[in-house]
């Protein structure tokens, strides 16, 4: 299959499913939508669980490709930045990735099924875990550079991530409440991510020994 073909087939997925829920699109219906014929689709996806993961897995790249979230050396990244700094360029990178066009669409379709579809829980529980490791290895970075401390960073990190994805729902449903705004308030994002420095920043850990030695 041509990329062209793919990414043909893809989309049309995504906008199906927009307009008709996830869990009501068929492969016929798709396949209707590109103009081509339903055995033509499984020359390609065995199944609609795998071409829905396709989908999840194209737009994510799509996305990552129009951001400048993108970070390898901590070292590089951290450099300069207080730790509000760097936990609002992350979470910004994360909020840009998932608020793009296409992205978003997607994004709207999972949230709103996944508790009546199968694949959408899927891909949700498959985006928060990778959410959950990318924090677990930014805050031990963090750490080893006595930027933050964490008494347990795992935890720390399983926290932190369930919380952004948690207000990132609020967030949307800001967008599609009864009264929508043009975009979502990140006011209370920034206010956890204020907070959260504070509760572990470096210093605190001596006032921690300090107070055991009283």
């Amino acid at each position: 299959m041509s990329n062209n073909r793919k990414e043909e087939i893809l989309l049309a997925t995504l906008e199906l499913a927009s307009e008709k829920g996830l869990g009501s699109v068929s492969l016929n219906m798709i396949a209707d939508k590109v103009g081509i014929r339903k055995p033509s689709l499984y020359n390609h996806f065995s199944s609609k669980e795998e071409l829905v993961e396709a989908l999840y897995q194209f737009l994510r790249e799509q996305a990552k490709k129009k951001s400048v979230s993108q970070m390898v050396d901590y070292s590089s990244f951290f450099a300069g930045k207080t730790a509000l700094e760097i936990l609002q360029q992350t979470v910004g990178g994360y909020l840009k990735i998932n608020q793009q066009g296409p992205m978003l669409m997607f994004y709207k379709v999972i949230y709103s099924e996944r508790a009546i579809t199968p694949m959408a829980a899927k891909i949700m529980k498959e985006e928060t875990d990778k959410m959950i490791l990318a924090t677990k290895q930014m805050f031990y970075a963090m750490e080893i550079h006595k930027i933050l401390h964490f008494q347990n960073p795992d935890m720390s990190a399983l926290s932190f991530a369930m919380t952004v994805h948690g207000l990132m729902d609020y967030m949307l449903d800001q967008c599609n409440g009864d009264v929508p705004t043009a975009e979502p308030s990140p006011a209370l994002l920034n206010d956890y991510l204020e907070w959260f420095c504070k509760e572990n920043a470096v210093d605190k850990e001596s006032e921690i020994e300090k107070g055991k030695g009283i």
